[in-house]
């Protein structure tokens, strides 16, 4: 009994996180390619899957992250829990333009890992003293995060004639 309460009590915190993180969850991620690592016989085999998303924040860097995902059966029923080994590169691909302010550790994008408890989450910060943005990917859980992550820097750099504008200006607060 004590055990439903806290499944409902933690579905409810996961819920409520999604829908804080708003914006960050709108963007479909591109499928850019896989490539098989375990071969299945009848079912889809597991892969690595890179994906590539624009910040919505910061007009002109992309990032690409590279996760598994299982196949087989578990795997073609959404019933396998993804594991943790997320990978992550960031670039300016075009002039940096700032859409407003935004925090350190701010949500660029989320996506949920397992039915109900496990999220996938790439976030962003600015070293204002070497005017590089900073981006960490990592997965958590409800009851117990993982310690697995990656990170990928963006030093902003002149794109045509044009100075870099400068991340430490677009910090809230």
């Amino acid at each position: 009994m004590w055990l439903r309460s806290l499944t409902r009590i933690a579905a409810g915190a996961m819920l409520a996180g999604l829908a804080l993180a708003g914006p960050a969850l709108a963007q479909e991620p591109d499928r850019i390619f896989d490539k098989s690592t375990v071969w299945r016989p009848l079912t889809p085999n597991d892969k690595l899957v890179v994906y590539g998303v624009d910040d919505p924040a910061v007009g002109g860097v992309a990032c690409w992250y590279t996760q598994p995902e299982k196949g087989g059966i578990k795997g073609t029923l959404g019933l396998a829990e993804d594991v943790s080994d997320i990978s992550l590169a960031c670039r300016q691909v075009g002039p940096v333009q700032f859409k407003g302010k935004f925090g350190q550790g701010e949500v660029v994008f989320s996506e949920r890992r397992s039915l109900i408890f496990k999220s996938m989450q790439i976030v962003r910060g600015c070293d204002a003293r070497r005017n590089t943005l900073i981006y960490m990917v990592y997965s958590d859980k409800v009851i117990q995060g993982s310690p697995k992550n990656s990170t990928s820097s963006v030093p902003l750099m002149p794109w045509g004639t044009e100075p870099p504008p400068r991340c430490g200006d677009f910090l809230k607060g």
